[in-house]
């Protein structure tokens, strides 16, 4: 997320070289592969971004209190058309509380009316001439008139460094979107028990994107209604169904089910849509976490991987008869606190993915029945061991 408009001549704050902590989980159910972009990346290509396994993207909107992201409106188009999860980002430069108000009302008056998935951040990273004191009094002030403005939380964009020895414990209160290159897990959140946030890349390559872009992962807590906010936009969105689009393609690219779509658009016959035909997308904004079943499943075993129970995946996923699912059925999974769920991406191998999270490749093993630890298939979803 940094800034080279050479007419600001913004820089960013060093991130310290620390030492990598020792890896631990995530405690979210689940985490979400994500991007995050500006006017830097030009024109995206959004549907090879989704096929690539990116589930989310933060967009620029603007910077101080006039300026707007020259894609900030192309990003988006293309982003909501992909189905991608979307949240917004405003590079601060105010000097003052009272400019501090003013930016934050214009980034409100820029997202307004946007499908709006993840919290929406500040991004105050460079402060001239301030100090630490004063540097907390403006961010306070942007994000209490940008929560007022929007009736919801933001978020909190910031560097390891910020987050250790400029934030004070009032911001704690806000979700935090960390960054910091290298570490597995970031190695400092200052006075926040964990991120909700992390940006571990700026030098990614992303498939329909020219040159580098921002990696970060996301846990469900920086998503609107993953959290506890009741107050947040509506849960659902629209899909215009495009040729060789099927019902079950749709449900499992939007994280939601057959019957689910079915009942939500009073379809008669679910093997027969049509081109242009709009489609409602039941709560899109809850982003649970699917499974899809493979062969030799039973709701049973699915249950006891997953932390849940036989009755919870039959009430949550419409199921008429228990003990009959099929290979390629996308089912929801509830929410949990203690089961850690990952979903496979284009070059994530075993090893790669246990020493993401803390863990062995014998005990993704173990907790995945993986009959052959060389072979994972992209979209697959593991259970993390904690």
């Amino acid at each position: 997320m940094r800034q080279f408009r050479s007419l600001a001549c913004f820089s960013l704050a060093l991130l310290l070289a620390l030492a990598p902590p020792s890896l631990t989980s995530f405690a979210a159910s689940r985490v979400y592969h994500g991007i995050d972009v500006s006017e830097w990346q030009g024109d995206i290509d959004f549907e090879a971004v989704r096929q690539s396994g990116i589930d989310a993207v933060y967009i620029r909107a603007g910077e101080g209190s006039d300026y707007v992201d020259a894609y900030f409106e192309s990003h988006y188009q293309g982003a909501l058309a992909a189905g991608l999860k979307i949240g917004y980002y405003h590079y601060v430069t105010a000097q003052n509380e009272e400019e501090a108000r003013e930016q934050a009302r214009f980034f409100c008056s820029l997202i307004r009316g946007k499908t709006v998935d993840l919290y929406p951040a500040m991004d105050f990273e460079s402060f001239p001439g301030l100090d630490v004191e004063e540097i907390n009094a403006i961010g306070a002030a942007f994000m209490e008139t940008l929560n007022d403005c929007l009736g919801y939380t933001p978020s909190l964009y910031s560097d390891t460094n910020n987050t250790a020895s400029v934030w004070d414990s009032s911001f704690a209160s806000y979700p935090l979107w960390v960054a910091e290159y290298g570490p597995a897990v970031p190695s400092n959140t200052g006075y926040w028990a964990t991120w909700d946030g992390f940006q571990y890349s700026d030098a990614g390559n992303v498939p329909g994107i020219s040159g580098q872009v921002d990696l970060d992962y996301f846990k469900d807590t920086m998503l609107i209604n993953g959290g506890n906010d009741s107050g947040s936009p509506d849960a659902s969105a629209t899909y215009t169904v495009r040729p060789g689009d099927t019902l079950w393609a749709i449900a499992r690219r939007f994280g939601t089910t057959v019957e689910a779509l079915v009942q939500a658009n009073d379809i008669p016959d679910p093997n027969l849509i049509y081109p242009g035909q709009v489609l409602t997308i039941p709560g899109r904004g809850e982003m649970q976490a699917t499974y899809t079943v493979r062969p030799g499943d039973t709701l049973w075993a699915i249950a006891r991987r997953f932390g849940t129970t036989v009755q919870e995946l039959v009430s949550l996923n419409g199921i008429a008869d228990p003990n009959l699912i099929y290979p390629g059925q996308v089912l929801r999974l509830p929410d949990s606190s203690s089961v850690l769920v990952y979903r496979v991406v284009q070059g994530d191998t075993l090893s790669g993915i246990a020493l993401r999270f803390g863990t062995t490749v014998q005990a993704l093993v173990r907790a995945n029945h993986i009959a052959d630890p060389n072979l994972i298939d992209v979209g697959q979803t593991l259970v993390i061991p904690q």
